[in-house]
């Protein structure tokens, strides 16, 4: 008679606390083979963090990393056939808000060494039973709608006349250099996009000629469309003009084509429009989650569909380090991978077995050809000197040797930040910058700057005799006093005015300067700002932790990037319910919401002039199901393209909802 196989599965529940019990995360191991299995371990990990002070009812706490928690059963203790173990933790970092917040992937190490993947069912949340919801949002397209023909972004003007059968494609007839390659673009991006739709065809297969040509005088990215009976005319003075143009006809097309009882293909008449902003982005965390370069093209087509000119591509994190450097091939080697066993243990439902990947300098090259030709820049992020967690694992040789005790980053990384006052620090970084910068043109390099705890390096002499000489001594004693402090369990820690911030500046202007000298603009998010660590004519910042640091930060000159934490970081969940996927910790922000937000709104005439324009930021932590990707995104990244292109006069919640469901997602995942 043959055994059955290990068969384990694991069940999490979330119970908030009440005014006479505190937080119970549950996890319930269920043993469905028929042996009993004893002296095991398990190893559990999702978005939500057990806190390294929590207490584990029925179990022992092992070991914690950020949100991979290792845990044992009582000693002695058997789990029998058909029964389970329940095990309770006390104590998070952050109460569970969404369905998704809990353990998404799990194992077992059993006491031989074996290892067992458990089957790991979406935490189910106390009192609430409704149907968990994954998959993008359905906006259905109305038998009328406010507009005659579908455009997303709405352009500036819009005056067509006249309506026809819609034609079954366009024929192109591209003339000179930058027609041909705007021509080229569009046709490959409508392929790739809508496959069967035949957006483009020739005039044997009924495709109706659209003649682009080249007209002086207008802007960088402005566009202009003549319809006529059987033809239209794209002009444009650049090539990104011309592919903006061509877009704007598939997406007139697509509707008519689709919808013929709501949106009409013109016969007569104009549209002529350019953008609003200048920086119109998307980004993308690579680190928390690994995307494949098929993904990573993916969305930069759906960014060209949208007219986003900006892909942010967020390399290096505590989590993983996801670009070839020839100088340090131990990044990739060691900090591109997760796993048991491993320099990174599992994080973020990345299982037991080795996970993740990086992008080789042949793959990153190839991305940034196909962004070109889509009329977008490729900004790289390594993110220093915080968020270095998985760099130091790789190149342990970057810390101060003499540096002692932890602090810890709000996300649970101990002693995670590049040392400002360590000089292979400046060195490796230096590096980095200049392999970087050869393989990214559009000659950017974002150095991150955000969240590096308040009590980074105080265990490091050379830290602090760095902080007595630029602060002097009752700075440095001040941070002496932050050692072993293990700080930010309720958001990230503000250094403003900290002997932290004071020697994070003159790292960020040290390496803001290499970065200038070889003659590109440094990017970074708002903390880059603090102590004026850089030179606002060579740089540009991120605000993200709430809209009227933004207006602040213009004012003292520095050009600025709007994003919000509240509004436009896609990772934030659609809504306040349970059911609904995504991180809450700066709240949540439908479609709607997302849409009507105003990044002007607060800005003097003075710091409007500062104002560079959008980005929608893409954080993974939930991702690991794509499903919840398409829900998180999409039609929000609509939402985004259009507040960066459309005046906001003549912005329409009730024309965009009408629209939007014309617009392509990455997956194809739609909800139930």
């Amino acid at each position: 008679m043959t055994s059955m196989p290990i068969a384990l599965s694991l069940a999490t529940t979330w119970t908030p606390a009440t005014e006479t019990e505190g937080l119970a995360y549950g996890l319930e191991l269920t043993n469905h083979g028929d042996a009993p299995i004893s002296g095991f371990t398990m190893g559990f990990s999702g978005p939500a963090r057990i806190d390294p002070t929590a207490t584990l009812e029925n179990g022992k706490l092992l070991k914690r990393l950020s949100n991979y928690t290792l845990i044992a059963p009582p000693d002695g203790f058997a789990l029998a056939p058909g029964e389970t173990w329940r095990a309770v933790a006390r104590g998070l970092s952050y109460g569970l808000r969404h369905w998704s917040d809990g353990a998404n992937a799990a194992y077992v190490e059993l006491a031989d060494g074996t290892i067992v993947n458990l089957d790991t069912a979406p935490t189910q949340g106390k009192g609430h039973n409704s149907p968990l919801l994954k998959g993008a949002a359905k906006f259905p397209v109305p038998a009328k709608a406010p507009v005659a023909v579908s455009i997303i972004p709405w352009p500036k003007s819009v005056a067509t006349t006249g309506a026809r059968i819609a034609p079954q494609g366009f024929d192109l007839q591209p003339q000179g250099d930058d027609a041909g390659q705007a021509a080229a673009a569009f046709a490959g991006l409508v392929d790739d996009l809508f496959p069967v739709e035949g957006l483009v065809r020739p005039a044997a297969e009924a495709g109706m000629p659209v003649s682009i040509t080249h007209k002086a005088g207008l802007g960088a990215e402005a566009y202009e469309i003549t319809f006529d009976e059987a033809a239209a005319n794209v002009s444009a003075t650049t090539r990104q003009g011309m592919l903006y143009g061509l877009i704007t006809l598939g997406q007139i097309l697509r509707g008519a084509r689709q919808h013929p009882q709501t949106f009409v293909f013109p016969t007569g008449g104009t549209i002529a429009d350019e953008p609003g902003f200048a920086y119109r982005g998307c980004h993308l965390d690579v680190a928390r989650q690994f995307y494949s370069a098929a993904e990573v093209s993916q969305l930069i087509k759906l960014m060209a569909w949208n007219k986003l000119n900006k892909f942010h591509w967020h390399l290096s994190e505590d989590e993983a380090w996801r670009i070839e450097i020839e100088a340090f091939p131990e990044l990739t080697e060691i900090g591109a991978w997760r796993g048991h066993g491993k320099a990174l243990p599992p994080l973020l439902g990345s299982g037991p077995q080795p996970t993740g990947g990086y992008y080789s300098k042949n793959v990153a090259r190839q991305i940034v050809a196909l962004a070109d030709s889509l009329a977008i820049a490729v900004i790289p992020e390594i993110d220093i000197p915080g968020h270095s967690y998985a760099t130091l694992q790789s190149l342990p040789q970057l810390r101060d040797p003499a540096e002692q005790g932890e602090y810890q980053s709000v996300q649970g990384f101990p002693n995670n930040s590049l040392n400002p006052a360590y000089e292979p620090v400046y060195k490796f970084v230096e590096t980095v910058v200049d392999e970087i910068l050869e393989l990214f043109p559009a000659g950017i390099f974002h150095l991150g700057a955000d969240e590096v705890p308040l009590a980074a390096w105080s265990g490091s002499p050379l830290a602090l005799d760095m902080i007595e000489k630029l602060g002097g001594p009752e700075m440095r004693a001040k941070h002496e006093r932050q050692f072993n402090k293990l700080s930010e369990y309720h958001g990230a820690d503000e250094i403003e005015g900290s002997p932290t911030a004071l020697i994070q500046a003159a790292f960020v202007r040290r390496v803001h300067e290499y970065i200038a000298s070889k003659g590109a603009i440094t990017g970074g998010w708002e903390e880059a700002a603090h102590g004026n660590a850089v030179d606002p004519d060579k740089s540009f910042v991120i605000g993200w932790r709430n809209v009227e640091i933004n207006a602040a930060l213009a004012e003292k000159g520095f050009n600025i990037v709007v994003s919000p934490g509240q509004r436009y970081y896609l990772d934030m969940a659609n809504g306040v319910d349970w059911a609904e996927p995504g991180a809450g910790w700066a709240g949540w922000s439908g479609p709607q919401e997302t849409y009507e937000f105003e990044a002007r709104a607060g800005f003097s005439e003075q710091g409007l002039e500062k104002l560079m324009g959008v980005q929608a930021c893409i954080w993974s932590e939930s991702m690991t199901d794509r499903a919840i990707f398409d829900r998180l995104v999409f039609p929000r990244l609509s939402a985004i393209a259009e507040a960066g292109w459309t005046a906001p006069d003549r912005k329409s919640w009730d024309r965009f909802k009408s629209l939007v469901g014309l617009m392509p997602i990455m997956y194809g995942h739609w909800s139930a």
